[in-house]
């Protein structure tokens, strides 16, 4: 049985290229594998808190007053759920050049030093034991390639974060030039939906 991890960061529901390519994928693992153990936060319907000045140190110092620890375990909870994954699948829309706050937010109760991550001499080391990740970011115009390359913050920002737990078995799938018209978006939406089937023929087995 594959456990899997989806997360949605769109905060446009049901009309987010980015949720419908999810629940397409969704819906291709379901068929490969109808005993699947899939679990999905929908982080842009109902994200985690942003950290405060009164929850902060729950995450990153000693959890000392009650708001703390309530920090503390909401982030213990969402990495026990991280630790328990062996395929990790987001969707991620670009939001002026980066990724949505509420999945950095989410990142922020997961990256903890000593728990998914650590230093050493020879620099970071990730403590996460999860084996693959696939990232479906949507653009509205066109960053993988050419002058919009250097305004990319989103995927060198997610391939950073993740590798820094451990997950460094990361495939992207992009649905770009979103922003070109309804052609251009049919043309995106076909081709990651394309991109998504294929990964799941090959890789899907190997996860499970």
């Amino acid at each position: 049985m594959t456990k899997v991890l989806v997360l949605k960061s769109a905060v446009t529901g049901a009309a987010s290229v980015s949720n419908k390519l999810v629940g397409e994928f969704v819906r291709q693992l379901r068929e490969r594998d109808p005993s699947a153990a899939i679990v999905t936060r929908d982080l842009g319907a109902d994200p985690v808190p942003h950290l405060l000045p009164e929850t902060v140190a729950g995450i990153r110092a000693t959890a000392q007053t009650e708001t703390e620890k309530a920090a503390l375990a909401q982030s213990d909870a969402l990495v026990d759920e991280l630790r328990e994954t062996e395929l990790l699948v987001i969707g991620a829309p670009m939001y002026n050049f980066g990724i949505a706050s509420a999945l950095k937010t989410w990142f922020d109760y997961i990256l903890r030093a000593g728990v998914t991550f650590r230093y050493t001499e020879n620099g970071p080391e990730g403590l996460l034991p999860v084996r693959k990740a696939v990232v479906i970011e949507t653009r509205g115009g066109l960053y993988s390639e050419g002058p919009g390359v250097a305004s990319d913050s989103q995927e060198p920002h997610l391939r950073t974060l993740l590798g820094f737990m451990g997950i460094t078995d990361v495939t992207f799938v992009r649905a770009e030039k979103l922003g070109f018209g309804p052609d251009a978006v049919a043309e995106a939406v076909e081709s990651a939906v394309a991109e998504l089937n294929g990964f799941a023929d090959r890789e899907l087995a190997l996860v499970a």
